[in-house]
């Protein structure tokens, strides 16, 4: 189709996941809410953008994901995608957007793909969830299951706490896992999850999983941007890396161009516009 424009060489689809998962070659996932930071983190080499319901907490200040909605993911996952050329787009299906049954579901998340531009959908939920996997898989929607923790239930689960740390709960992740990949889920974001466990479900797993806090066994690592950045406040868990503090600069900038205008230092003569100097003299100006 004539209107179609050529992938970048390298653009990630569900074959490279499938062929990484059989070479066992790792590959990276991070969240982005926006046009630049998408652009960013695309062009750094990342495989899979999240436009994560994380956008409530690090964007919108919200206490947790709960608040969030179908119409702000929509928006972002717009502008996440007009800055990504090579990494898979996935967008996040907010809380209620696929609890009341499965025809509202799907049309949830053909809006994200159809819309959005997203390339696949991401749902949380264990075996409770296997019948609405199933469907979007019918209907063509790639999708990304989530088990372990699923802050969407952080009401039920009374916090954000590792998950399968008993015998009973790890069967019961090691199952759910299976019934999913069965369902026909592509991936399985496992979080915070006891990494032995994690590991046990990557092996038996023909699909991939992707990791946050559940050890190095994962076939993908994401992270919340923010947090690998420093841009989040308040204590991190222990999984999170800081690799840079970008708060910390942007800080200082501000501070520095405060001073700079109180001290009459910005702007200066070559960082603003004057007067062509015939007008000038037509002006009687100095």
């Amino acid at each position: 189709m004539a209107y179609l424009q050529p992938d970048k060489p390298g653009k990630v689809y569900l074959p490279a996941i499938r062929q990484a998962k059989e070479r066992g070659e790792k590959l990276v996932c991070l969240t982005a809410y926006d046009y630049p930071t998408a652009r960013i983190i695309d062009e750094a080499g990342v495989d899979m953008i999240l436009v994560g319901d994380s956008i409530g907490n690090v964007i919108y200040g919200y206490g947790n994901t709960i608040p969030v909605t179908l119409e702000e993911i929509l928006s972002a996952c717009i502008a996440v995608k007009r800055g990504t050329e090579r990494a898979m787009v996935i967008a996040d299906m907010p809380y209620g957007t696929y609890h009341i049954n499965e025809d509202e579901t799907v049309k949830n998340a053909l809006r994200l793909m159809k819309y959005g531009g997203a390339e696949a959908i991401k749902i949380e939920g264990g075996r409770n969830r296997v019948h609405i996997v199933r469907r979007l898989v019918e209907e063509e929607i790639p999708v990304v299951a989530h088990i372990g923790l699923t802050p969407q239930s952080v009401y039920k689960l009374g916090g954000y706490r590792v998950q399968g740390k008993t015998a009973d709960a790890a069967k019961r992740l090691i199952e759910d896992a299976l019934m999913l990949e069965e369902a026909g889920a592509f991936a399985i974001v496992l979080e915070l999850v006891p990494r032995e466990i994690a590991e046990i479900i990557t092996k038996r797993l023909r699909i991939s999983t992707i990791g946050i806090g559940a050890g190095s066994h994962c076939d993908i690592q994401v992270l919340v941007l923010h947090d690998l950045i420093g841009m989040t406040f308040g204590r991190q868990p222990r999984f999170v890396r800081q690799y840079a503090n970008v708060r910390q600069i942007i800080h200082d900038a501000v501070k520095n161009w405060i001073e700079d205008v109180k001290n009459g230092n910005y702007p200066n003569e070559n960082e603003s516009y004057g007067l062509p100097e015939e007008t000038k003299r037509e002006l009687n100006i100095e």
